[in-house]
């Protein structure tokens, strides 16, 4: 039975086979305020268009009952859930009255990023089920192999008029694979659906049932159960369906005559002519219920549906036996027999050739309003950036199931103090070339361990076209490098490193994206909104890269979904987030920072970049608990490390960038004699707010990549690695890089300590 459920309409459900049961009044009203579903693992609980009430009482007993004189049963009710409950231990401002701070200003402006939040929320959840589903966008987006022996591919255009997949595969033809506006292949958001079908072999029939499916990862060396279709219809009837439910399964024309008897009796009209007015459904079932009143319980339905219209609301009054209503919650639907027919893969390699196979290039095309353009997609794996003239493709990653890299570590556990070893793969070799991931594990994670460090964090390892940026102007967010190695060299290389117990930590760049348009996101779709700002506000005002519009759900779900893509795929521990004065303010974070609150709630910052951030620590944290998030801010933004529920943004850790520019500027202008001890100290210990999540770096890529000089360069200048060092300037550059380091230890311990 369907029920339509509106506005307007006032419906009770009632029963009268209670099997010897009081029956039991179920009210549900139908208001116009929003009530919540229930919780979520994040603790957020998403709106619905109707809110709801339930009520329990007993109704007036037949006459021939022998419950009439039963007492009348308890009321329940179940009501709207209010702010408040949400709110509950939230204080916009609880970092400031920790640490005592006033300044009205600020604290007027995290009420109103708070209220911006639990707004953002809102409309997060009338498009997702959970803030889960909002970063689980790599589940369907981009190539994702379908069990129904085909591949799906599913990108974010909205400015494209026609979308196709052209590749070595089918002769990067525009025609072949491809989905037009209107059709089937596109929604009103923008997202564009093409299905690549796997070709039959010669010889071979099509699938007799068009929801045949092929294990061809899980259990992919399983063959044919030989459990046929016909016999899994049978065994889910025989198990599912009580005794006498299922006659009309089995006679499909059964339901129909009887309701067409019901309505018009045995004798009805034949002809459209012959049919007189029908009566309206309230007047029917009366008429129904006074012609069966005495007939048997087990003759009756479960449940009727009829109006009272006693309430301004719709109410729908359910009288229900609850033996029945047990056994209905406790059937679940029969899809465990449909894996049943499920086949191997070694049947659908019998039986199919991939339609776009493992290692093809590919790109995506698209026809704009400008004219026809091909793009790299954004949410490919695995991509050849362009070099020496040659335009660059994504390369299809589906190894066979045999040949994927297996997880062998576990993830260390998290240490009470961090100990991190920041290294570029490409860089970490001796012989002049890019080195791969199989050199690093050779030869740099074993001295890694030895040196006592606990942790990496990697740089320059998300694909970048420009080798010389070092991976900070990143075109694919989604693929690792391709300059190292493959994803399988990655995996191996984290799993490794977990095996020696050093955390991986990816240096992660969501401030900003390189302004690339064949290989990265900028005009992907043709248009100059698509992931990014418009206008000025679109581009970084030194740096030429694009700056991501954190208002767009689109963009935040693509962002979102990246940082959990790297930790469920490639088992990261953690992130560093680079640059986040890039994306906080309007003006990039180049400007004077006197420490005055008021300069970081003014109309240079960027209330979406910090509410992106806020979310991206809130679901990291609630989707993986041992993660670890540091912050790199050479601003030092208020309560960086603050819960995200007590006003601050959620990180784990902050950098003080301004250690290793001061070791840096000692080392190259300042005399040993002349440095300044209460300098050193003034730079190590930073604020005294949240100093036990401070990391402090003796060196980092500021110095030794992005144009300056490594500590080494400086100590020892051009004669490293030659015959004209001396003794006395190895000795002098070895103890001041032991005294730099020895500060920035000492320093770390008695703050981590007290």
């Amino acid at each position: 039975m369907m029920v339509s459920l509106t506005s307007s309409t006032k419906i009770s459900l009632l029963s009268t086979n209670t099997n010897g049961y009081p029956p039991l009044k179920f009210s549900f009203q139908v208001g116009k305020k929003n009530t919540f579903r229930k919780c979520n693992s994040f603790g957020f609980r998403s709106p619905k268009k109707q809110s709801w009430s339930c009520s329990a009482s007993e109704q007036p007993q037949p006459l021939n009952s022998p419950q009439q004189n039963e007492k009348r049963q308890p009321k329940f009710k179940k009501k709207q859930t209010k702010h408040a409950d949400k709110d509950k231990g939230v204080d916009p401002v609880g970092f400031l009255t920790k640490h005592g701070i006033s300044h009205k200003a600020f604290a007027f402006f995290l009420r109103e990023r708070y209220k911006a939040l639990k707004d953002l929320r809102d409309e997060i959840f009338n498009r997702y089920l959970n803030l889960k589903e909002l970063a689980s966008g790599y589940e369907l987006l981009g190539m994702q192999r379908n069990a129904q022996h085909r591949v799906d591919f599913l990108e974010w255009a909205p400015g494209a008029r026609y979308c196709a997949i052209v590749g070595d595969f089918n002769g990067w033809s525009p025609k072949e694979n491809c989905a037009r506006e209107g059709h089937f292949g596109h929604d009103d958001y923008g997202y564009w659906f093409i299905i690549l079908e796997d070709k039959l072999r010669e010889g071979e029939e099509p699938d007799e049932f068009y929801f045949q499916q092929y294990n061809y990862v899980d259990d992919y060396d399983k063959g044919d159960s030989g459990v046929t279709v016909e016999e899994m219809f049978k065994k889910a009837n025989d198990e599912y369906w009580e005794p006498g439910e299922d006659r009309f399964i089995k006679s499909r024309y059964e339901a129909v005559a009887k309701l067409y008897e019901q309505i018009f009796g045995p004798n009805g009209p034949q002809t459209e002519e012959e049919l007189e007015e029908i009566a309206d459904p309230e007047t029917r079932y009366k008429a129904w219920k006074a012609q069966h009143r005495d007939d048997p319980p087990s003759n009756l339905p479960s449940t009727h549906v009829i109006d009272t219209g006693m309430k301004e609301y719709d109410v729908f009054n359910i009288i229900d036996d609850p033996v029945w209503l047990e056994k209905f919650r406790a059937k679940s639907p029969p899809i465990a027999y449909w894996l049943e027919t499920r086949k191997g893969r070694k049947a659908w390699l019998k039986k199919y050739m991939p339609g776009i196979p493992h290692g093809s290039k590919y790109r995506v095309y698209f026809n704009t309003p400008t004219g026809p353009l091909e793009r790299v997609p954004a949410w490919a794996t695995y991509v050849v950036p362009d070099a020496d003239g040659k335009q660059a493709f994504a390369i299809h990653w589906e190894p066979p199931p045999e040949s994927k890299y297996k997880w062998k570590h576990k993830h260390p556990p998290k240490p009470k103090s961090l100990r991190i070893y920041e290294c570029h793969v490409g860089i970490s070799g001796h012989d002049p070339k890019v080195a791969s991931f199989d050199d690093f594990i050779q030869k740099v994670l074993p001295h890694i361990k030895e040196a006592g460090y606990n942790a990496i964090q990697l740089i320059g390892l998300v694909e970048h076209k420009d080798y010389f940026t070092v991976g900070y102007r990143v075109t694919n967010f989604y693929a690792v490098s391709s300059r190292y190695g493959t994803p399988e060299d990655f995996k191996r290389l984290v799993d490794l490193a977990h095996g020696l117990g050093l955390l991986v930590f990816l240096d992660i760049v969501h401030s900003y994206a390189a302004a690339d348009e064949m290989v990265g996101l900028s005009l992907f779709d043709g248009s100059n909104d698509c992931y990014f700002h418009s206008g000025k506000r679109g581009n970084h005002k030194f740096w030429g890269t694009r700056m991501f519009n954190y208002a767009d759900q689109d963009v935040l779900h693509f962002l979102l979904s990246n940082l959990n893509w790297w930790v469920e795929e490639y088992q990261v521990d953690g992130f560093h987030f680079h640059s986040l004065g890039s994306m906080m303010y309007t003006h990039n974070g180049f400007a004077t920072f006197t420490g005055d609150l008021e300069e970081y709630c003014n109309q240079y910052v960027d209330k979406d970049a910090l509410l992106y951030l806020i979310l991206a620590n809130d679901i990291l944290h609630a989707l993986h608990p041992n993660i670890i998030t540091i912050a790199e801010d050479a601003t030092l933004y208020p309560g960086l490390c603050e819960l995200t529920s007590q006003g601050g943004l959620g990180f784990d850790y902050f950098v003080n960038l301004s250690a290793p520019e001061m070791w840096s500027s000692f080392l190259e202008n300042t005399p040993d004699h002349e440095w300044s001890m209460s300098k050193i100290v003034n730079t190590l210990v930073g604020s005294q707010q949240n100093t036990e999540k401070m990391l402090l770096y003796a060196e980092n890529h500021n110095q030794s990549i992005s144009g300056g000089q490594s500590f080494a360069e400086v100590l020892f200048g051009d004669t490293i690695g030659c015959s004209s060092v001396t003794e006395e300037s190895l000795l002098r550059g070895s103890s001041l890089h032991k005294v730099d380091y020895i500060y920035n230890w000492w320093f770390s311990i008695s703050q981590l300590h007290g």
